[in-house]
């Protein structure tokens, strides 16, 4: 399925989240009950209002899909990308699913996904270019921190966790996450 027809078949079914993996394959998700998208949402919020006083970056919510150099279209739940990439963009790629991949993405965990599943698509965000990527696990009060060539790092009941390279300066406190 091309991009163009993922993004018709996306708006034909608006209730669902739809990516492509590297494979082609489609990948239908429903949506996130109330409590994760709460969850989901202060994360965005938090993300974007960093982005936009630190101004090296633009923050995007799970709405906002990116074809991957793998071929992948895929969506974070929140994800930022540096604004010197993001310029260098045309506006068809910019009003399309952005052929780049986030500087920095978090994934949600929600009830009804896959552990495992979610730990394989933060490997392939960060094989696709990602620096930095976070899971937060709200059920296990857990957050796993994804490097380029590095394991993940996987920190039990954390008060806060603190960007680093690109992210340098961005910090979640968890209490306003767990919430």
């Amino acid at each position: 399925m091309s991009d163009e027809e993922l993004m018709r078949f996306s708006a034909a079914n608006e209730v669902l989240r739809v990516e492509r993996d590297a494979n082609g394959e489609i990948l239908v998700m429903t949506p996130a009950g109330s409590r994760t998208s709460k969850i989901n949402m202060r994360i965005g919020r938090l993300l974007d209002e960093w982005a936009e006083a630190d101004g090296r970056g633009v923050a995007f919510d799970s709405n906002g899909g990116f074809t991957l150099p793998d071929g992948s279209m895929r969506a974070a739940d929140a994800a930022w990308v540096a604004l010197p990439r993001w310029k260098a963009l045309s506006d068809a790629d910019q009003s399309r699913y952005a052929p780049l991949c986030p500087d920095f993405v978090i994934e949600l965990r929600s009830p009804t996904d896959s552990l495992s599943e979610l730990r394989e698509k933060m490997q392939q965000w960060i094989a696709n270019g990602a620096q930095l990527a976070w899971l937060i696990d709200p059920i296990e009060r857990a957050v796993s921190i994804y490097r380029p060539g590095e394991e993940p790092e996987v920190h039990q009941y954390p008060t806060s966790v603190q960007g680093n390279g690109v992210m340098a300066g961005f910090e979640l406190v968890m209490a306003r996450i767990w919430d």
